[in-house]
């Protein structure tokens, strides 16, 4: 039952924590799958870079399968290109990856003053405002961007920013200022575009990189700077198992948690005490991409039931996931 409520509005609930008859079926990480691009007939890579073509994919998720969100763009590569990276655009069932770093550690690195309105954040910033026209209030606009710690990664490398920060921690700092800026910059035009919900992926500020400590010197304070002063809702996405993270994660003052499946729902659920929604946390490869629909039913069914504010994906889906699977994952949580 859905009680006759929008999909945006019912997001925007849940984000804010209110009571509902049962949580929002979303995918805030990244959404496109081929069966979805059949449907529309959009495809990647052209997706990447044509802002209609965009948003026309981006409304897919719920058109074919019914997630209660509208989610764009499709990769994390969007800043560091701008900024001089190599990018590899990918194909059909492939996302964008850095294939080149631009800088060195004494590098001296310009801001463009006008970063929104430039290379593909200028596309995102132009189909969040074509999302917007389409979704007519119906659908929550969701706009995905990077974290400092992964931008300063794809700049320099990570495997350097590992390094450094053992060996040369100004020079972290000085690329985490950065893309921070970078960052804040793109931020605040995605929320001027119209964009209801902001979703920061920072995938390298894992705890496979990081340690809490470690997070609070070199991610937290720049997710900061980076989401400060913007109206939207503000989402952070970290990958992997973020357990010990969970409270380093709230205390960058967002709205919500998106959260992998190696984290137990439950104690999740438990660490988190309502202080920030939490979305998440269905695997994105046991069992959305090889698990069944069975699985896929069992494992949405126990994070609702545990208490997540938005059942989701733990992280973007593969762009091979079974169209049978993501319907009972909507089934699973709709009914």
């Amino acid at each position: 039952m859905d009680n006759g409520m929008k999909p945006r509005d019912r997001v925007l609930a849940a984000l804010n924590r209110k009571p509902l008859d049962r949580p929002p079926v979303v995918c805030f990480t990244q959404s496109a799958t081929v069966d979805q691009m059949d449907a529309v007939g959009v495809y990647w890579p052209d997706a990447h870079t044509d802002p209609e073509k965009m948003a026309t994919l981006a409304m897919a998720a719920n058109k074919v399968f019914g997630l209660e969100s509208a989610r764009l763009p499709f990769c994390l590569t969007v800043e560091a290109e701008i900024m001089g990276a190599e990018v590899d655009l990918g194909k059909v069932d492939r996302t964008p990856m850095v294939k080149k770093h631009p800088y060195e550690a004494s590098s001296e690195v310009e801001i463009p003053k006008d970063f929104a309105s430039r290379g593909r954040a200028k596309v995102v910033i132009e189909a969040t405002k074509i999302l917007k026209k389409k979704t007519e209030g119906k659908l929550p606009v969701v706009v995905g961007t990077t974290g400092p710690f992964t931008i300063a990664g794809h700049l320099v490398g990570t495997e350097n920013i590992l390094l450094w920060i053992i060996t040369d921690p100004d020079s972290v700092h000085k690329f985490l200022k950065i893309a921070a800026e970078i960052e804040h910059q793109y931020v605040k035009a995605i929320a001027a575009a119209g964009a209801d919900v902001i979703v920061m992926s920072d995938p390298s500020a894992s705890t496979d990189m990081l340690s809490g400590e470690m997070f609070d010197e070199f991610a937290a304070p720049y997710i900061k700077q980076a989401f400060s002063g913007i109206e939207a809702k503000r989402v952070l996405h970290i990958c992997g198992d973020t357990t010990i993270l969970l409270e380093h994660m709230m205390a960058t003052g967002v709205d919500g948690l998106s959260i992998e499946e190696k984290v137990v729902p439950e104690k999740a659920v438990e660490i988190v005490d309502n202080k920030v929604a939490l979305i998440g946390n269905v695997g994105v490869v046991k069992p959305l991409l090889q698990g069944t629909p069975d699985d896929v039913m069992r494992d949405a069914k126990r994070v609702a039931k545990a208490g997540f504010h938005l059942v989701a994906p733990g992280c973007g889906l593969a762009a091979r996931v079974p169209k049978n699977n993501i319907q009972a994952l909507v089934k699973a949580v709709k009914g």
